[in-house]
């Protein structure tokens, strides 16, 4: 049995037969992002460089990120969310288990009403810390001012979309925050929760009717009763 990533067939458009593509190929061809490891430059770069060349590709197919991240590096997340919300076509995240830390960032970077949690999955938020001793944080060399303007500007991105005050978020961030999904949801870090018939019924009359709809097409075996 071959070892390796998956091959998948994927038809370009000015070929007559398909080309075998590994998975992953298929899926970013498809809008298809993960952010499944901890948040390193090497993963941050690697994501901006995909939402930067797909959206020069087809400025038209929206994007689906989907998060099962423990954390990262604050200054590289901020990078993640600053190009989400500069690429023409919507990013829409999707937490599949946990968005912890900048994971919860990115979750929270989503296009307005686009933000989804699968019901079990978790989120925590918490400030951001740098340590001094070890240089694999990559962030030890921050004094005390930038690391405060970074941990401000934080709290200013959550407190954009969650329209709790600046010092209720703070409060919240001074300690590890775990919420389930419904929690995320009533604090604003997510817009949907889960997706059941009759979820889908009522986005339909909304503004994430494409949303819904693109997610059912990808996600279908989520869909229930």
């Amino acid at each position: 049995m071959p070892v390796g990533v998956p091959k998948s067939p994927f038809l370009i458009p000015e070929d007559e037969d398909p080309t075998w593509v590994d998975l992953y190929n298929r899926l970013h061809r498809q809008r298809i992002l993960f952010l499944c490891q901890t948040l390193t430059n090497e993963i941050g770069n690697n994501l901006v460089g995909l939402l930067v060349a797909l959206s020069r590709e087809d400025k038209t197919l929206n994007f689906f990120l989907n998060i099962n991240c423990r954390g990262g590096l604050a200054l590289m997340a901020l990078g993640v969310v600053d190009m989400m919300k500069f690429v023409p076509p919507l990013v829409i995240t999707l937490n599949m288990g946990k968005a912890y830390s900048v994971g919860s960032l990115v979750l929270n970077g989503g296009s307005a009403g686009d933000r989804i949690a699968f019901p079990h999955s978790r989120v925590m938020i918490h400030q951001p810390f740098s340590s001094y001793f070890d240089p694999e944080q990559g962030e030890f060399y921050l004094e005390g001012e930038e690391f405060k303007h970074i941990h401000f500007t934080i709290i200013s991105i959550y407190k954009q979309s969650t329209k709790k005050d600046f010092w209720s978020l703070y409060r919240d961030m001074r300690k590890d925050t775990f919420m389930t999904a419904d929690e995320a949801k009533v604090h604003g870090i997510v817009d949907v929760v889960g997706l059941s018939t009759l979820e889908l019924a009522e986005s339909a009359k909304s503004d994430n009717e494409k949303v819904i709809e693109g997610f059912q097409k990808i996600f279908p075996k989520f869909i229930h009763e």
